[in-house]
């Protein structure tokens, strides 16, 4: 196992934030020196000039809804402690509550010694208005979000879905407008197809471009591969991937034939349903056959899956969430564990029966 080199393009442990690259409109914010000193690595997000920790602290189902407040801080700080920089949310986590509590987590943060990022898209409501990407959703999203976030901007505002009821024209228009106006530095979008960024792509310029991914991909959930990794590669968007522990189920607790333990994830209400592709005792027995390479390298279960999603270039981060602070450090010590070609060979042959290549056709 070899946790040095600098064959993806990150450098090891000390990171000095650069000035902005300036586009077209008013000056982008440039973000104040700021220094860390950790084993955990950063890798450039796409096209902009943020550098993002490989590992990345989210809040989906998790802080300001399923995690005590006081565990949810516990996680944070660790996650400074380690070195992550790269926290993501969503305006629909807890529909506000997770962007409150880390507005008041990250209060008293030096501002230029985190990346933020959220997004915008699902209902806020059951009115049926706040929802989707038209301009007056985007203006108002955007305000109420860094109200919440307790901040002047994000540094990452993302479309969480493609808006079908909404021309793509009228969206890129009014995020660009977010940005000009210095409430965003850059956008991203979540689980949009190839048909839809090259669409987006094809609106910039005059309108600004994307410069992040977030789709879901893992050892067990391959679908990006085929055409939206290529994609994106070659237009300067980098992906910053959620469930690269596959709910948890990567991490190895789960095992074929046995209940789920109490206090789990799979057993749990809030998060459990988020599991269902993964709960089958054949994609189980497929998990236990990767511990052995695990265990061989010395680095448990979780480390092993991250340290794969991240052997891909155009991976910025792994969106990680954690319940415990042991979870968080845990995870981040996937920064910097280099998987050679045997052991990569080796995965793909343990989980060859149950990976998904191709999104379910209707």
């Amino acid at each position: 196992m070899a946790r040095c080199g600098s064959s993806r393009g990150q450098s090891s442990g000390t990171w000095r934030a650069r000035p902005g690259l300036g586009l077209a409109g008013p000056p982008r914010r440039e973000p104040a020196p700021f220094r860390y000193e950790w084993d955990v690595r950063y890798r450039r997000l796409g096209s902009s000039d943020l550098q993002v920790s490989e590992i990345a602290l989210g809040s989906w189902l998790t802080y300001g809804l399923g995690v005590d407040d006081s565990a949810a801080r516990a996680c944070v700080d660790k996650a400074f402690d380690v070195g992550i920089n790269f926290f993501d949310t969503s305006n629909v986590y807890g529909r506000g509550a997770a962007e409150t509590f880390l507005g008041d987590v990250l209060q008293s943060r030096p501002r230029d010694s985190y990346v933020l990022a959220t997004k915008l898209f699902f209902p806020m409501d059951d009115t049926g208005q706040n929802q989707g990407l038209s301009r007056q959703q985007v203006f108002k999203q955007i305000d109420d979000s860094l109200r919440r976030l307790r901040t002047d901007h994000v540094d990452l505002y993302q479309c969480h879905r493609y808006d079908l009821e909404t021309p793509l024209e009228e969206t890129m228009e009014a995020l660009t407008e977010v940005v000009r106006q210095g409430k965003a530095r850059y956008l991203g979008f979540s689980e949009w197809t190839p048909e839809q960024i090259r669409a987006a792509l094809d609106l910039s310029p005059p309108y600004e471009k994307f410069v992040s991914s977030q789709p879901q991909y893992s050892i067990l959930w391959r679908v990006p591969e085929r055409e939206v990794i290529p994609l994106c590669a070659e237009n300067g968007i980098s992906q910053i991937v959620w469930s690269p522990l596959a709910q948890g189920v990567l991490t190895g607790k789960y095992r074929p034939g046995e209940p789920p333990l109490p206090g789990t994830r799979m057993v749990s209400e809030q998060m459990g349903w988020a599991m269902d592709r993964f709960r089958s005792d054949r994609v189980l027995e497929a998990v236990q056959r990767l511990r052995p390479f695990a265990d061989g390298l010395g680095i448990t279960m979780a480390q092993l899956a991250i340290a794969w999603v991240l052997r891909e270039p155009n991976v910025a981060a792994a969106l990680i969430g954690a319940t415990k602070p042991a979870q968080v450090e845990d995870n981040a010590a996937a920064s910097g564990i280099d998987l050679d070609e045997a052991t990569l060979v080796a995965i793909d042959e343990a989980v060859a029966d149950v990976a998904v290549y191709e999104p379910a056709t209707v």
